[in-house]
């Protein structure tokens, strides 16, 4: 798995209960690891539909005539199934963030490890990179990035020291953002924060949580009475998420009553939390912030 390593791959995968003759979607295609499973707990009437909006994901298609990869973002996932005459599923397997192979791509810009232009977008023909947002956005909404989806403190000194230097010469590449920001990361936690600060702009470029609360929304509609919802996350921001709605079905608040008192909660959690064990997580080191958690409709 050079191009993608995936992560609690026998576990997120035997969480979707795998019927022979199923339908099942792959929302996160990658290097196609957990499809690669999922067709081979398939017998030949079964199906597998796979989405990736990246473009290098594409090259790793693979060649069966019970598997079809959609090139599109997951948030489109119901329009993109009807389109293939598929109203619903047995079963939906997420495995959200950034692909190894994304990361060790230094054009990329999606990791603080390599000198790169910063450009984070996970679908090439979107029009705005992290550079556009770096450069371009005020001082206020800079540190509300910062802030919302990077969860750092000190996102007002962060957002106004940015806003300074590009006056001075336009940030583009990673280095030159590491050493604006050079005051802020001392060196035992340098990776740490670097690591909250490309995650904010990577949400933002990618519209991360947006897609995902759009995609979380459709699954009720889309699984097949015992279907299933697999989904692994990388940070706390996911996760909430992913938890609260597999809880209440909404992402805040409580969920509405009819007038019996009754919730009307579209799914109910299977199992408990899943982790990485010490020994994959040894032998893949992405794999120690991975939380898998399964939920199936409530009826």
């Amino acid at each position: 798995m050079s191009y993608h390593n995936p992560v609690l791959l026998q576990e997120s995968v035997q969480a979707l209960a795998i019927k022979k003759d199923g339908i099942y979607v792959d929302v996160t295609f990658g290097g196609g690891g957990h499809s690669k499973e999922i067709l081979n707990q398939l017998g030949k009437n079964g199906k597998l539909f796979a989405f990736d909006q990246d473009a290098d994901a594409l090259q790793n298609t693979i060649d069966d005539s019970r598997f079809i990869l959609i090139a599109e973002n997951f948030r489109f996932i119901s329009r993109y199934l009807r389109f293939h005459g598929i109203k619903n599923v047995d079963g939906i397997l997420a495995d959200l963030g950034v692909s190894s192979h994304q990361f060790d791509e230094s054009a990329r810009g999606f990791s603080t490890r390599f000198d790169g232009d910063l450009d984070m977008r996970m679908n090439q023909k979107a029009k705005i990179s992290a550079k556009e947002i770096i450069n371009k956005y005020t001082e206020q909404k800079l540190a509300e990035i910062l802030f919302l989806h990077g969860e750092l403190r000190n996102s007002k000194n962060i957002a106004k020291t940015i806003v300074e230097e590009r006056q001075k010469e336009k940030i583009e590449t990673s280095f030159q953002l590491k050493k604006v920001l050079k005051k802020y990361l001392p060196k035992a936690v340098e990776h740490k924060i670097l690591a909250q600060i490309y995650q904010s702009f990577r949400i933002e470029v990618n519209e991360e949580l947006e897609a995902l609360k759009e995609f979380l929304n459709q699954t009720p509609n889309l699984l097949n009475d015992k279907g299933r919802l697999s989904v692994i996350s990388y940070h706390s921001l996911e996760d909430r998420l992913v938890k609260r709605f597999m809880i209440s079905g909404i992402f805040s608040g409580e969920p509405e009553k009819d007038i019996y008192g009754n919730s009307n909660i579209p799914l109910k959690k299977v199992g408990q939390l899943i982790v990485p064990s010490k020994e994959e997580i040894r032998q893949n080191n992405r794999a120690r912030s991975a939380k898998l958690r399964i939920a199936t409709l409530n009826k």
